[in-house]
């Protein structure tokens, strides 16, 4: 679920905001860094919860129209389709995903149930659901459809969903792309026959990514006098103050991977830091970023200094 993107974001998030030295204690940051990577699972847990939960909506809907005093025959006898969607079913059947939802004591949609309401109305209003309920009936292949095509164009997207969640935790705004592509992706591989743990992926695509947090941040904090008067070599035209506090980070960050990762090739250290640096700094951060490192790796490569192994990593 974790890209190694977005473990660069987390480590320049808790980087930005340490404030000791190199000779500091910084056991405490580090814990921060991995409860806030460990945080996003719970972000996928309550996101994909809502999908149970708007089936139980609609569940709920259905059983007060049937209780009321003067149904209607559509009340006595509605259509069940949406309610009895195969996906919703592997959803609610799902024991390793009801065992994760309670280990991690996601229950805000019965704390927070308008939401559930928000989300549920804009699913029945809207003309993916009009087309969906024209028939009674559904093969498997239509109800995954309307499952992707729902949570793509209605739960995404929603703002006050986005507006929920930023209230809940501000750096969930971060992870909340990577865990919708995440859900969208299970989405649309889950079959019937799917297993157990489809629907509760590993956060980290293996235990060498976790580790490579750990040492980006121990690296860079360990390293950042060295890093910082190679910067401050580069930047001497530059007014230290004009220099946005994100981009030296991303640079710290970056000439320590260049200098510490033999195995990441510089191309890819290069590229990553530059994504990053549009989409969280400056518009003419990553020109700027950019032009420093190219310097640095021509200077590294001139020196044989740059420690990098395997084929193509230059």
């Amino acid at each position: 679920m974790l890209n190694r993107r977005h473990i660069r974001v987390k480590v320049m998030q808790t980087i930005y905001a340490f404030k000791g030295g190199e000779s500091d204690d910084f056991s405490k940051d580090q814990k921060f860094l991995l409860f806030s990577i460990d945080n996003m699972y719970s972000l996928y847990l309550l996101i994909i919860s809502l999908l149970l939960e708007v089936q139980k909506r609609a569940e709920s809907d259905l059983q007060k129209k049937q209780r009321k005093h003067l149904a209607t025959k559509e009340d006595k006898d509605p259509n069940r389709k949406f309610v009895n969607n195969e996906v919703f079913k592997l959803l609610q059947d799902n024991i390793e995903l009801k065992n994760q939802l309670e280990a991690y004591g996601v229950n805000n949609w019965e704390l927070d149930s308008e939401y559930v309401d928000v989300i549920f109305k804009a699913i029945v209003n809207s003309d993916l659901y009009k087309e969906y309920m024209q028939t009674r009936v559904s093969d498997f292949k239509e109800d995954k459809t309307f499952v992707v095509d729902v949570f793509k164009e209605i739960i995404a997207p929603n703002d006050k969903l986005y507006d929920y969640i930023e209230d809940k935790n501000l750096t969930w705004l971060d992870d909340l792309p990577t865990v919708n592509t995440t859900i969208l992706k299970l989405l649309r591989k889950v079959k019937r026959s799917t297993t157990e743990n489809h629907f509760t992926p590993k956060l980290y695509k293996d235990i060498e990514d976790k580790q490579y947090a750990i040492d980006l941040f121990k690296k860079t904090l360990l390293n950042r006098t060295a890093i910082n008067k190679e910067i401050e070599l580069k930047t001497q035209n530059w007014d230290s103050e004009r220099i946005a506090s994100i981009d030296f980070v991303l640079l710290q960050m970056a000439i320590g991977e260049l200098k510490f990762f033999p195995s990441i090739p510089v191309k890819v250290t290069i590229n990553e830091y530059l994504e990053i640096a549009k989409e969280y700094s400056t518009p003419k951060s990553s020109i700027f970023i950019n032009g420093i490192l190219d310097k640095l790796v021509k200077e590294y490569a001139e020196a044989g200094a740059l420690n990098k192994v395997g084929r193509g990593l230059m």
